[in-house]
């Protein structure tokens, strides 16, 4: 730390070394012109003697990310946001008095270029500057300089540093941006409506999770940050739209993991008219087409492992899914009392006794199945009692039309045939209600709206949410959704 302190002060002293002279050490009149990424591709073809004698000058600017001095004359290595180039500066090129100033520029620095391209004698792309000028004096220095940032609390607590000195985190954040511009120009693409609807909700609803509660002063009431927008994109359809999507952030009040932020993005959509057959069929579309287009392939390495998104996907009812992993017979889970002693004596779950059938199964599916699901698979048929907003299955009304899809062992969409029943709605929410009374804090209260809307009709339809941050680790290669999210929701930072 106390070295720390001492190059802060050095670099402090190094301003008024720059007032002085009569130079802002934070300046904002260099207009850049052109930048590296397009300088590389200007001249990759070209050799050291294409380019004796150019007339062709470039102005740029960058933070210098390192330096090589030589006495009258030094190498930068020059970073913008199109990557780096190499700069030459010398003293008999920009003349004495801004050599001098030069000299005192660091590493971190944000620096003006104006200069000409030439290739050194081992064929390296450099610019041959004839104007340095400070932009900005950077007063910390870059952390590890010749390592990059590994300390994993630090970069994400300080993600500038991160993307700073770390391109492959930038390429991550690229490749994350290009991944949602795909989708919403799929999603139009198959005539979707992009729509807005409230993150802030009188009733938290569209899900079943704990809410992040909020208070609006001039209307004196709770408020809470959404969970889904699931109720109000369905509002939309009753509406009229008949097909309707939204790229949304979301808040969930639980815990963080490797796979989960309080505050995460998710797309939600919905289209009258369909099933959540129909779903799993866009859905396999959807994701291929952005997997080949980000990642040129179907075969994505993942891991230590490959995924192979390769179409078409295999489709379990998660009862069969429990048989096929778990090693069961069929006909244990359907016992209650057979499928609650299997949970707790051979998985040792320590399950409440009063616990659901429907919700046992899902219990047994969490902690049997899912980690074991790596390619992509949709599971089907989920119990009722765990679907408040399913349609139930016209055959067995112990099960709903619904969906969740998995890959690399994690759930990464979500889907079902809504339920447009009003009656039926009420009823499901009341028990809903009866579970908030007990205690239950992921259970919520009764949205009277939401069942007027639905008693003016709700078309048959199939909606669906994909979890984004989720798609982007699998298509980045990232471990945890910590990589994913630009400023991740962290602890308080030990004073």
């Amino acid at each position: 730390m106390e070295e720390l302190n001492d190059l802060l002060q050095q670099r402090r002293a190094k301003i008024d070394t720059y007032l002085d002279a009569g130079v802002n050490p934070f300046a904002n009149d260099f207009k850049t012109l052109h930048n590296t990424g397009g300088i590389r591709i200007n001249h990759e073809q070209d050799s050291r003697e294409d380019l004796e004698g150019t007339t062709v000058e470039y102005r740029f600017a960058g933070r210098i990310m390192a330096r090589r001095d030589f006495g009258k004359a030094a190498f930068l290595q020059l970073q913008d946001g199109h990557g780096k180039i190499q700069v030459y500066v010398a003293k008999k090129e920009i003349g004495d008095e801004a050599f001098n100033l030069f000299k005192k520029f660091d590493i971190g620095d944000i620096i003006g270029v104006s200069g000409f391209p030439f290739r050194t004698q081992t064929e390296e792309l450099s610019i041959r500057a004839t104007q340095v000028k400070m932009l900005t004096k950077s007063l910390l220095p870059l952390p590890e300089k010749w390592h990059g940032l590994t300390d994993v609390e630090t970069r994400y607590r300080q993600r500038y540093l991160d993307l700073m000195v770390n391109p492959e985190v930038r390429e991550v954040f690229r490749k994350r941006s290009r991944i949602v511009n795909l989708i919403r120009e799929f999603m139009l693409e198959h005539d979707y409506l992009e729509v807005e609807t409230p993150m802030m909700q009188q009733i938290a609803g569209g899900a079943t999770a704990k809410p992040f509660v909020t208070h609006h002063n001039t209307l004196k009431m709770d408020l809470f940050l959404r969970i889904a927008p699931e109720l109000y994109l369905k509002r939309l359809v009753i509406g009229g739209f008949d097909r309707v999507f939204e790229i949304n952030r979301n808040f969930r009040n639980e815990g963080i993991s490797i796979q989960h932020n309080p505050e995460f993005t998710m797309m939600e959509f919905y289209q009258a008219y369909a099933t959540y057959e129909d779903l799993m069929d866009f859905s396999e579309k959807l994701i291929c087409h952005v997997a080949q287009q980000v990642c040129g392939s179907l075969v994505i390495p993942y891991g230590e492992k490959m995924v192979d998104l390769t179409p078409p996907w295999e489709r379990l009812t998660l009862k069969d899914a429990i048989v096929k992993y778990a090693g069961v017979e069929p006909s244990l889970l359907d016992d209650p009392a057979a499928s609650l002693t299997f949970a707790n004596g051979t998985l040792g779950l320590e399950l409440d006794g009063d616990i659901g059938h429907g919700k046992l199964l899902a219990e047994i599916f969490d902690e049997v199945v899912e980690p074991k699901l790596w390619n992509p698979v949709f599971i089907t048929q989920y119990p009722t009692e765990i679907s408040p907003l399913s349609r139930k299955n016209d055959e067995n009304p112990d099960v709903v039309d619904r969906f969740e899809l998995f890959i690399v062992g994690r759930e990464l969409a979500n889907a079902f045939s809504e339920l447009n029943d009003p009656i039926d709605q009420r009823d499901r929410f009341l028990k809903q209600l009866q579970e908030k009374e007990a205690g239950d804090e992921e259970a919520h209260a009764m949205d009277e709206d939401y069942i007027r809307a639905l008693e003016y009709g709700l078309p048959p339809t199939a909606g669906e949410g994909i979890g984004i941050d989720r798609l982007v680790m699998l298509l980045t290669d990232s471990a945890s959704i910590r990589d994913v999210i630009l400023f991740p929701q962290m602890r308080p930072e030990a004073s």
